[in-house]
Formats: C-alpha cells, sequence, structure tokens
C-alpha cells in the first residue's frame, strides 16, 4: 500500500527537531503513529532571545544550515508536504522575522512563527482521544525552552487554552517574570476549584526523560507519580550538570533543563492537586503532522 509522508519542523528554545511520520493513502488513523525519522538538534536560540532580546548572527547562520539538511532530508524520503514552526524564542527575539525571511530565501522553506495560544493548540491537536476517560477533566500541559502550554480538556472536549511565559531555558537564564508565575498559579487554582479532580498528561522532551529515569513500581505503565517525581527531581538538583551527565547518561543539552522543567511540572500538580502525570510521549511535532494530515484529508473530501 503506497504511503506518505508528512514532515514537521518545530523550531524551539533549546533545539530544533525533524519528525517525519507516514500515512497510507487510505488515511487508516494506524498510519499517524508510524514514525519514519525524528532528528533533534540541539540549538539553544532562547538562550540569545531571552536575554539580549535577538538571535545572535552566529546562532541564525546555524539555523539555516540546519534548515537547508532538513530540506535534503525531506527530499530524500519524499515529503508531499510539511509544516515549520518557530515558537518562543522566535517569538521574542527583535529579529525573528527576518531570520525566518532568510531562511525561505536561501532554503525555500516557510517557517512560521506562532504564538502560543497557537502553539497550544496545536500541542493538543494530537490524536491522543484514547488518553481522555468519559467525563474526566485533564491538564494537557507542555513545558518547552520558553513556555508552558496548558490544554483544559473536560469530558473529551477542549475547553481553555493558556500559554505562558515560563520554560526551561528562560529560567535558567533568570527571565521568567514573578508576575507570569503567579499568573500561572492563579489560574490552576481557579481551574482546580471548578473542575476537580484534574489529572493532568505531560507533554515534552524532559517529561519523557524523567519518566524514564524515574523510579516506578510499575514502569510499563505511562504513569508517573508525583512522588516519584520529587525524588528523581531532588536527586538531579544535588548533583552538578557534569554528574548529570555521567550518571544518568543525559546529553548536555538536556542535563541543565531538565531540573527547572520538573519543577514546572511538579509545580502545576501541585495548584490542582493532581498524584501523578501521565506520558504518553507526544509534543508539538506530532501535534503539527497531525493538522497536515487533517487538513490534507479535508482538501481530498472537498475535491470529490
Amino acid at each position: 500500500m503506497k504511503q506518505v509522508n508528512y514532515a514537521a519542523i518545530d523550531i524551539g528554545s533549546n533545539a530544533v527537531r525533524l519528525l517525519i511520520k507516514s500515512v497510507n493513502e487510505e488515511g487508516s488513523p494506524e498510519g499517524l503513529l508510524r514514525k519514519v525519522q525524528l532528528i533533534r538538534i540541539p540549538l539553544r536560540l532562547g538562550e540569545d532571545a531571552f536575554t539580549t532580546g535577538e538571535i545572535s548572527e552566529g546562532k541564525a547562520e546555524k539555523l539555516i544550515r540546519l534548515m537547508k539538511a532538513y530540506k535534503q532530508l525531506m527530499k530524500i524520503f519524499e515529503v508531499s508536504d510539511y509544516r515549520a514552526c518557530a515558537t518562543s524564542a522566535m517569538r521574542d527575539a527583535r529579529n525573528g522575522k527576518e531570520i525566518t525571511r532568510k531562511i525561505e530565501k536561501k532554503t525555500g522553506i516557510r517557517v512560521e512563527i506562532i504564538d502560543g495560544q497557537e502553539e497550544a493548540h496545536i500541542v493538543y491537536d494530537n490524536h491522543i482521544e484514547q488518553l481522555f476517560a468519559s467525563g474526566q477533566n485533564y491538564l494537557y500541559v507542555d513545558v518547552g525552552g520558553g513556555s508552558t502550554e496548558i490544554n483544559l480538556i473536560c469530558d473529551s472536549e477542549l475547553k481553555s487554552s493558556r500559554s505562558y511565559n515560563i520554560g526551561t531555558v528562560r529560567m535558567l537564564s533568570g527571565m521568567v517574570k514573578n508576575e507570569e508565575k503567579e499568573q500561572m498559579r492563579t489560574d490552576l487554582q481557579a481551574l482546580a476549584a471548578e473542575y476537580a479532580p484534574i489529572q493532568i498528561i505531560g507533554s515534552g522532551g524532559n517529561i519523557n526523560k524523567l519518566f524514564r529515569l524515574a523510579d516506578k513500581k510499575d514502569k510499563k505503565q505511562s504513569f508517573l507519580p508525583i512522588e516519584s517525581l520529587k525524588e528523581i527531581c531532588e536527586t538531579l538538583k544535588a548533583l552538578s550538570k557534569e554528574e548529570r551527565i555521567k550518571q544518568f547518561k543525559l546529553k548536555p543539552d538536556r542535563a541543565d533543563v531538565i531540573v527547572p522543567a520538573a519543577e514546572i511540572f511538579l509545580e502545576v500538580a501541585k495548584q490542582v492537586n493532581a498524584t501523578g502525570i501521565t506520558v504518553p510521549t507526544i509534543g508539538l511535532s506530532d501535534g503539527i503532522i497531525d493538522s497536515l494530515y487533517t487538513k490534507n484529508m479535508r482538501m481530498e473530501t472537498d475535491a470529490k
């Protein structure tokens, strides 16, 4: 059966990802789950954007070279459609739009700088209905380098989406405003008061890694108890970056951001009185591809 390949490029604050997935031409939902290729290249754009307000020439050039490489990979894998999205770092950078113009001129790849609200919607736009039990309330939380997206789902229906400028790289740079933290706490407390009990679904590379590192009784289940998350967070905090790399085999660009990521998830859980986090190992790139697939299927249906 013929396969159609879709690609997502996620230009984040800590890394740039290329995800390629395959869907059969009949549009079987199972096809959406077939990952063909995932490449993640560390590139800490947020380090520049959150401190100086713009992305340095050196990192901009590296990003352009990376986009050229991703363009070639999309050709090799015969990608029929793609979408490239840039998030918090490029949103904050004064020269973000200028860099996207250079990327398009030199590579042909059109990069969209999406706002926090759209990012939250895309993150939610994964085929994750099977995670939601009827009559239950959930927070779908995606923690990135520059921002945290929080979606409220009630009885399998999206009720609200919020984006906060609270991310791992932003925290490491000391650029998270107290007002932003307080706003998130206030919003979460309001949700807890109205929708309790609330369960959390966690998204992003850090929670996936924390899930694998945590000492859980049942490692087959995708549920991370808050107590286990607290324990691994405290263990990591007590170690230097070099010790984390050596002891837990973490990549250098993961070893420092993993602690603030754990702290953000713990704060969310605390405010809504959640006992754990379900970790389905999906993220923004998956949502981008699902939205591409939906768009193309709709176009095919309209054409008939």
